[in-house]
Formats: structure tokens, sequence, C-alpha cells
């Protein structure tokens, strides 16, 4: 287990160097707090600070994905883009799913 977390830490230190990773990390520090304020249970809370973590997987996920057609070459090729294409839209997907969660949490707290 010790060095499986010693993977993990290189893992996300490889991932801070991506600038998505940054910003998306950047937007946690400020949406995980205001989480545990904007949600009025601890199943909100956890949809909320869930759906933001989940985004930064999906790109963690998205950025080995890219390293790992990168480290075959180059060269251009339809099964490489198609898979470059298939995790940034998994990344807009989870995008998506947080925006949505963010959305209606703020719509239940300020206008209903």
């Amino acid at each position: 287990m010790w060095h499986a977390l010693g993977y993990s830490i290189e893992g996300l230190r490889a991932g801070w160097h991506e600038t998505a990773f940054r910003q998306e990390a950047m937007a946690a520090l400020l949406l995980l707090p205001l989480s545990a304020w904007l949600g009025r249970s601890w199943v909100e809370t956890a949809l909320l600070a869930g759906s933001v973590l989940f985004v930064m997987i999906v790109e963690l996920l998205n950025t080995g994905i890219e390293t790992a057609i990168d480290r075959i070459g180059p060269e251009w090729h339809d099964l490489s883009k198609r898979a470059k294409d298939m995790g940034s839209a998994a990344v807009l997907l989870s995008l998506v799913l947080c925006t949505g969660v963010w959305a209606a949490a703020l719509y239940q707290r300020f206008v209903a």
C-alpha cells in the first residue's frame, strides 16, 4: 500500500503539470468547502463535492490516455484521434454533470 500511495502522489504531481487539471484543482479549493455550506444534508454535500472530484478524476484519466497515445508516436492516426476525442468528451460530460448538480443545489437553496 505504501508504494501504491507513492505512485498516486506521483500521478497527482504529473497531473499538476496539465493546465486543465490545475484549473480544476484551483476551482476545487473553492468549491469543496462551499459544498459543506451549500449542502443541506450529508447527501447533498457528498453530491456537490463528489461531482467536483469526479471532474478531476476524469481529467486525470483523460491525461493518462493522451500521454499513452503520445508515447506511441507523434504521427497522426485515426484511432489515436478517436481515443483522445473520447477522453475529451468524458471530461466535457463530467463538467456538464458537475454544473447541473451545482445549478440544482443553488436553485434549491436560493430560488425554490
